[in-house]
């Protein structure tokens, strides 16, 4: 298995990073099997999705709008409920087929991170286990 990370630094509370050319940068060049990217923070998501920026506009609509910003149990604690409940809806994590070192993501897909509770600065994992 091949194991790497960086870190992605946003300046909005809800926004999307397009991190697809570092997630093909961490895959080794020959590589063949499954490609795994994650975030391990709970206010953030990985989503394959086109990273057309009127399309990321609309996603960061969809989740704000889907997703009330207060109202929530959990702000009682440190007033980030929703970020939470936003990151639940995209994911912690996407899977996806690599071939010969390239990211098996269709012809449009990129892959995003979903920031629910920014600014903050966080680690993506990217993990390839060949096979």
């Amino acid at each position: 298995m091949h194991r790497e990370q960086f870190t992605v630094e946003t300046e909005e509370r809800l926004t999307t990073v397009d991190v697809t050319d570092r997630v093909h940068a961490a895959v080794p060049d020959e590589a063949t099997g499954l490609c795994t990217v994650a975030t391990g923070h709970t206010t953030a998501g990985i989503v394959v999705q086109e990273g057309e920026p009127r399309l990321r506009e609309d996603l960061e609509t969809f989740l704000a709008d889907l997703v009330s910003d207060d109202g929530w149990r959990h702000d009682e604690i440190d007033d980030n409920a929703d970020s939470h409940l936003r990151a639940t809806v995209a994911g912690r994590d996407i899977s996806t087929p690599v071939a010969d070192g390239a990211l098996e993501l269709g012809s449009w897909g990129s892959v995003l991170f979903v920031e629910c509770d920014g600014p903050r600065r966080r680690t993506v994992t990217v993990c390839v286990l060949e096979g």
